[in-house]
């Protein structure tokens, strides 16, 4: 198959999405596959390079940073987004175009594939569904829906990576939507020996919940540090908040860097309040750390079975699962097995052989509302479920003794 992907972002500009598109293109093209992608660039990468076999085409249009863009600056990445994915489909024919993201790069697909006659698939990844991430894009949302659901209604394919964003989608568009976890390549990790080290690694805003993870050292053996990696708007509210814990911030750090933390800690927290598949997760999974994360939504999905989770937002839960897994090295030992077991099935060419028998067809017949599973793990929770339980939140008093849900307007390479 000829497949071209469209993407707003790529490494190295962008976060979880850009690494997942890197890693769905190269298992396609070692599977026998052409992909041309064509992304946004920036005035320091070249126009056009060759990612281990996957043809990059980056366009014009304005953005200040590589980790983080505004809704008015991905506006401005779309009429050379659609002028040079037009060019090329004149150049040649493609069997597909795959946008990621509804919005902004649905639109251009749904443009393309009216004008050239080619099918297209969305694969939706998170704060391009309307409810997921209300902070920051409810107003744009509401502006775009029309659009937004026409773009849904003539894709040939919807996918999403997990469940309770499908779920969310489909709440809002009732298309039907397949659930394909997102890949995830295994690097060659450092062997050291584990230490007394909780880590997480996350951007640095409220929604992520990092503050109720440093609420829960209080009271913990003053051995065991913290380590919090990444940075946002909230570092310096969670910096006084941990005033006098064992608790180190590094701020954002190299790829290499980050393996080494994984490597060393012994546990790995992801306190986030929402997430639709959290690649750190994954990663920490992968790397045999004994994982604690909420049951909110991907989270759960994704740890369910191999990893400990708490109610999101509840510190003293958090607390008292990190004081057993302290007192406890057997218990996550067997913890750090079963998430290893678990990140292997999400090997990059065994995803991208899901997207490829979706695209030719042989799945399609199977499609269902509101979401036909595919390869993705098990999860409790609906957005319904997520949605009743975050009008719950805002009432909750105890949210008060904690710094609170602030809006997310920075987000940091790591989501």
């Amino acid at each position: 198959m000829r497949i071209l992907m469209l993407t707003c972002e790529y490494p190295p500009i962008g976060g979880g999405a850009a690494t997942v598109c890197r890693f769905l293109g190269r298992a396609l093209v070692r599977l026998g596959h052409e992909v041309d992608v064509v992304t946004a660039g920036m005035k320091d990468l070249p126009a056009e390079e060759n990612d281990d076999g996957v043809r990059v085409l980056r366009t014009g249009g304005y953005r200040r940073m590589r980790h983080y863009s505004t809704v008015l600056e991905q506006a401005t990445f779309l009429h050379p987004t659609y002028r040079t994915a037009a060019r090329l489909l004149r150049q040649r024919p493609y069997d597909v175009i795959h946008a990621h993201f509804v919005v902004p790069t649905g639109w251009v697909a749904w443009r393309l594939a009216r004008r050239f006659g080619v099918p297209f698939a969305v694969t939706a990844h998170g704060s391009d569904v309307p409810g997921y991430n209300p902070d920051r894009f409810a107003f744009v949302h509401r502006l775009l829906m029309p659009v937004w659901c026409r773009v849904l209604r003539e894709a040939r394919w919807v996918t999403s990576p997990s469940r309770f964003l499908a779920d969310l989608l489909h709440r809002q568009c009732p298309v039907p939507v397949t659930v394909i976890a997102n890949p995830f390549a295994f690097d060659a990790l450092p062997r050291r020996r584990r230490r007394k080290m909780i880590l997480t690694v996350s951007r640095l805003v409220p929604r992520k919940g990092v503050q109720y993870l440093v609420e829960a050292m209080r009271r913990l053996p003053p051995d065991w540090e913290l380590v919090v990696t990444g940075d946002g708007p909230y570092r310096s509210a969670l910096e006084r908040q941990a005033a006098g814990l064992p608790v180190r911030f590094t701020g954002f750090v190299s790829h290499r860097e980050v393996a080494e933390l994984y490597a060393q800690a012994a546990i790995f927290v992801l306190p986030s309040l929402v997430e639709n598949f959290p690649m750190v997760l994954l990663e920490a999974m992968n790397a045999g750390c004994a994982v604690v994360t909420t049951d909110a939504c991907g989270c759960g999905e994704l740890a369910e079975g191999v990893g400990v989770t708490v109610q999101p937002e509840n510190s003293e839960e958090l607390h008292r699962v990190l004081a057993r897994l302290i007192a406890d090295p057997s218990e996550r030992r067997r913890l750090g097995e079963l998430a290893r077991a678990r990140a292997a099935q999400f090997t990059p060419e065994r995803i991208a052989g899901r997207f490829v028998a979706l695209l030719r067809g042989g799945a399609a017949a199977e499609r269902v509302s509101p979401a036909v599973i595919a390869d993705a793990p098990v999860g409790r929770l609906t957005a319904a479920a997520c949605a009743s339980r975050d009008g719950s939140r805002e009432r909750d008093p105890r949210a008060a003794a904690v710094p609170g849900r602030e809006c997310d307007r920075s987000p940091s390479p790591r989501s």
